[in-house]
C-alpha cells in the first residue's frame, strides 16, 4: 500500500520542535520551509499561548489560545524566515528568552489570495488569506458583519474551522463534521467545556462548509454581539499520510489502551474529551525524556500551565501507523467517554516509493 495521493515528507508542510531559548534575535526551528502560522508556549513558566501568523502579520499581536482576550499590544515577531522567525530583539518572553524550555509548532499555508466576493462572486464578504491546498491548510482573516460566507482558499470542503475575534473578546470556536458529528456542533478551544449544539459558528441557516466557503454568524463570536468583528479562521482538511481528524472512545484499559490509526506516525497530536465538561484540552508529540517512546509529557492549550511530565507514568506510544494509550486518564482514556483528536504527521505509514515508517 502506498500513498499516492498523501505527502511523502510531512516535515515541509508541519514542524514540532522543542528547543531551549538562548536570547537571541533569530530562533532556528524549522527545516524545510517558512511557517505561516507558529504556535508558541513555554514549557518550564506560565506564560501565554502565543500564536502568530502571516496572514496577520508581524505588526499584530499574538492570540493565546487560552483566552478570550483581543490581539495583544506585544508585536515579538520581527519576520517569518525559511528556518523559522526573527523576533524585534533578543531574550523575548514566550518566544526565545534566555534558559526557558520551548516549543513552536509550525504549519505552512504560502500561497497569498485577496478575495473581492462582489468581483468574484465567492462569498458575501471580502476576505485576504494564505492556503497550502497540497496540504490542505489556510488562514483567513475578514470583517464579519451578521451573518455571512467566507472563502478559505482550500479548494475542497474543510474538514475543522478554528476562529477567533481579533478587536473584541471572544472565544475561540472549533466547528468539524469530523470530530464533532455535525457540523451544527462545537467546542471551544479555551475552555473545558464538552461539545454542545450551536449552529452560529459555522453552519448558519443550515448552509455547511463547500469546497469554496464557509459560513458564519458574527453574534456568537464576540463579547455583547458586537456588529463589526475583525475575525482569523484557520481551516484544515485531512490528507492521506500527514493529517487525520476525528474521534475515539476510551476504554479505561492501561495494559491495553484504546488505539487510534491515523496512517502515519504522528508529530503532534491535540486530543480532548468532548462527551462531558471539565477535562483539559492536550498536546502531546513535542518532546519525551528520551526523543522517543513512551510519550509522557503534555501541554494544555486552554490555560498557560506549565508542562505535565507524566514521564514516570506516560500517556502513549507513538506508533508507525497511529497513537496507542497507555493509561486510564479521564483526559485522554476514559472507559466509555468520547474525544477527539487533530494528528500531523512525521513520517506516513507507507511513502509513495513503498518506504515504510518506524515508531519512535
Amino acid at each position: 500500500m502506498s500513498y499516492t495521493n498523501g505527502l511523502d515528507k510531512p516535515s515541509d508542510y508541519f514542524e514540532a520542535f522543542a528547543y531551549t531559548g538562548d536570547g537571541n534575535t533569530k530562533v532556528n526551528f524549522t527545516s524545510d520551509f517558512t511557517p505561516d502560522m507558529t504556535w508558541f508556549k513555554v514549557r518550564n513558566n506560565t506564560y501565554d499561548h502565543q500564536i502568530h501568523d502571516s496572514v496577520r502579520g508581524v505588526n499584530a499581536g499574538y492570540l493565546d489560545s487560552a483566552t478570550t482576550v483581543v490581539e495583544q499590544s506585544s508585536y515579538p515577531i520581527a519576520s517569518f524566515d525559511s528556518d523559522g522567525v526573527t523576533t524585534v530583539s533578543g531574550n523575548i518572553t514566550g518566544v526565545n528568552k534566555t534558559s526557558d524550555l520551548m516549543c513552536s509548532f509550525n504549519w505552512k499555508a504560502g500561497t497569498s489570495f485577496t478575495n473581492d466576493a462582489s468581483g468574484t462572486g465567492i462569498g458575501s464578504i471580502d476576505s485576504a488569506g494564505s492556503a497550502n491546498q497540497d496540504a490542505g491548510f489556510s488562514i483567513c482573516t475578514y470583517t464579519n458583519t451578521n451573518t455571512n460566507t467566507i472563502k478559505h482558499g482550500l479548494n475542497v470542503v474543510p474538514d475543522v474551522i478554528i476562529a477567533k475575534t481579533r478587536g473584541v473578546s471572544g472565544y475561540w470556536f472549533l466547528g468539524s463534521e469530523k470530530m464533532l458529528g455535525s457540523w451544527n456542533k462545537k467546542l471551544n478551544l479555551n475552555t473545558t467545556g464538552a461539545v454542545a449544539t450551536e449552529t452560529r459558528p459555522f453552519y448558519p441557516g443550515s448552509v455547511a462548509p463547500t469546497s469554496t466557503v464557509f459560513s458564519s454568524d458574527q453574534s456568537v463570536f464576540g463579547a455583547g454581539g458586537s456588529a463589526t468583528e475583525t475575525m482569523v479562521a484557520y481551516c484544515f482538511a485531512e490528507k492521506q499520510g500527514y493529517s487525520k481528524f476525528g474521534s475515539y472512545t476510551g476504554n479505561g484499559s492501561a495494559s491495553s489502551g484504546t488505539f487510534i490509526y491515523t496512517g502515519f506516525k504522528p508529530s503532534f497530536f491535540l486530543q480532548k474529551k468532548s462527551s462531558a465538561a471539565g477535562n483539559y484540552w492536550n498536546i502531546w508529540g513535542y518532546t519525551s525524556a528520551s526523543g522517543s517512546n513512551p510519550i509522557g509529557r503534555r501541554l494544555f492549550p486552554n490555560v498557560g500551565a506549565v508542562e505535565s511530565n507524566q514521564d514516570g507514568s506516560p500517556m502513549a506510544d507513538f506508533c508507525s501507523n497511529g497513537v496507542k494509550l497507555r493509561q486510564t486518564d479521564s483526559d485522554y482514556n476514559g472507559s466509555g467517554a468520547t474525544y477527539i483528536y487533530m494528528a500531523f504527521a512525521e513520517n506516513p505509514f507507507v511513502t509513495s516509493t513503498g518506504v515504510p515508517a518506524t515508531a519512535r
